[in-house]
């Protein structure tokens, strides 16, 4: 069952576990008057029936776990999706490793869209890469120096930064993945996040074809919080 997926420098998506299939929500919406399977064509046109009319009940019938490997602060974004389980591993039990995301390239702030990135030309990648990776060193050094000094680890954490990487186990049903992926794989969300549901995405459709194809046709505009 496990599928891996490498993201950014030193992330990634794992599949460890799925439970139902396209068939899972058929049957889920079906039971509601004592019906079954009615063969592909049919069941593919329900699937796509329900996805249009806003009836996400069945599909909540089909869950996903994920281990998922990325930085702090796409964790934070990642965990404003509620409709989930998160179990996430504990700086407080564990000494952090110095596992910290290094950006390839820098983008420039988006002056129309606030809390955007734009591709520039005019960023000098080579000296912020050495301002960066020179501020998550000294930051690291001085947690190991605060451990060293007896420190608790809950506290000496405090000075790591926000790119530093995170570990969680996330249980979703197939309703509020669709969700995720609909915020996270929209042009205004961060591109590292969006690295990641591009990911999600590829799983998804391998294990519910059916339901992706006809996701996509609906151009995943869905007000999925609805019903």
């Amino acid at each position: 069952m496990t599928q891996k997926i490498d993201i950014l420098d030193k992330g990634f998506v794992k599949l460890i576990d799925f439970m139902g299939s396209d068939l899972r929500a058929v049957s889920s919406a079906r039971v509601s008057f004592g019906g079954e399977s009615k063969g592909e064509d049919k069941d593919k046109q329900l699937i796509k029936y329900l996805l249009e009319h806003s009836h996400h009940t069945p599909f909540e019938h089909c869950c996903f776990q994920f281990h998922i490997c990325c930085p702090i602060y796409i964790a934070r974004q990642w965990m404003r999706h509620r409709w989930a389980s998160y179990n996430e591993i504990s700086a407080r039990y564990t000494e952090v490793k110095d596992e910290f995301y290094m950006p390839a390239e820098f983008r420039g702030q988006d002056t129309h869209n606030k809390q955007g990135s734009v591709a520039s030309s005019d960023l000098d990648n080579k000296k912020l890469r050495e301002i960066y990776e020179k501020s998550v060193e000294a930051s690291y050094a001085a947690y190991k120096k605060l451990l060293e000094y007896g420190v608790a680890r809950e506290m000496a954490r405090g000075i790591l930064p926000v790119c530093q990487y995170t570990q969680f186990y996330w249980s979703v049903n197939a309703r509020s993945l669709l969700n995720f992926l609909s915020l996270r794989q929209d042009a205004h969300a961060q591109k590292e996040i969006r690295d990641y549901a591009d990911a999600i995405a590829q799983i998804f459709a391998e294990k519910m074809p059916w339901t992706w194809e006809a996701f996509n046709k609906l151009n995943k505009k869905l007000p999925l919080g609805s019903e």
